[in-house]
């Protein structure tokens, strides 16, 4: 028990900003929409989620002001910390795009957009537990998952927004939807940032 290693602060911080990305986006995919007090309900839940990555974000640029020593470059922490921030702070405005909208009707691509989003998450997390050991080269494995998650919702939009213009024929709808739809995989875009963002760490550590 005398030879265990600590947990490095900065890799504990990292897991845990994966950690509260996962629980929203976890909490955006189960949560039932069937009104607009629904939105107010997960539009205030999702910005307290937000508020919890940003007070995450600023106690590890305190960590880093103040340490002189850091386990990878201390730029890699931040970019990694950012581009996991990002993912939440997307869907948080996705979802306050639902409330301004009054939108309640969620369809069949919205649902697939988000179980990949959500798996894109648990995709983090798991790479955030093999930092922390510094299996760096089997985070690798997760970064092409992520990828393959976003390449996955390439093809939903392109699908989704080709079928709005075919059969939608409210000008309002269309515009609201393909809004939506559009945020949604920017989000998937940011959740591949996080992969390329993984992906020079290990280039440069591994």
């Amino acid at each position: 028990m005398f030879n265990r290693k600590k947990s490095d602060p900065f890799f504990d911080i990292l897991g845990r900003i994966a950690e509260n990305v996962q629980v929203a986006m976890h909490y955006a995919n189960d949560f039932r929409i069937t009104s607009v007090e629904d939105l107010q309900e997960i539009s205030t839940q999702m910005k307290k989620y937000e508020t919890d990555g940003d007070k995450l974000i600023h106690e590890l640029i305190v960590m880093l002001n103040k340490s002189f020593m850091t386990p990878i470059e201390r730029e890699d922490i931040l970019a990694l910390a950012n581009s996991m921030d990002d993912v939440l702070d997307g869907m948080e405005e996705c979802i306050a795009h639902f409330d301004m909208f009054s939108l309640i009707e969620i369809d069949e691509s919205m649902n697939r957009f988000i179980s990949y989003i959500v798996k894109s998450a648990d995709e983090i997390v798991l790479a955030m537990e093999k930092l922390k050991v510094k299996k760096l080269v089997e985070m690798r494995d997760n970064a092409i998952l992520i990828k393959d998650y976003e390449s996955k919702c390439d093809e939903v939009l392109r699908t989704s927004i080709k079928q709005l213009f075919l059969h939608e024929k409210d000008p309002i709808r269309i515009i609201k939807f393909k809004d939506i739809y559009e945020q949604l995989e920017d989000i998937a875009d940011d959740c591949q940032n996080v992969a390329n963002t993984m992906e020079t760490i290990i280039m440069r550590n591994a």
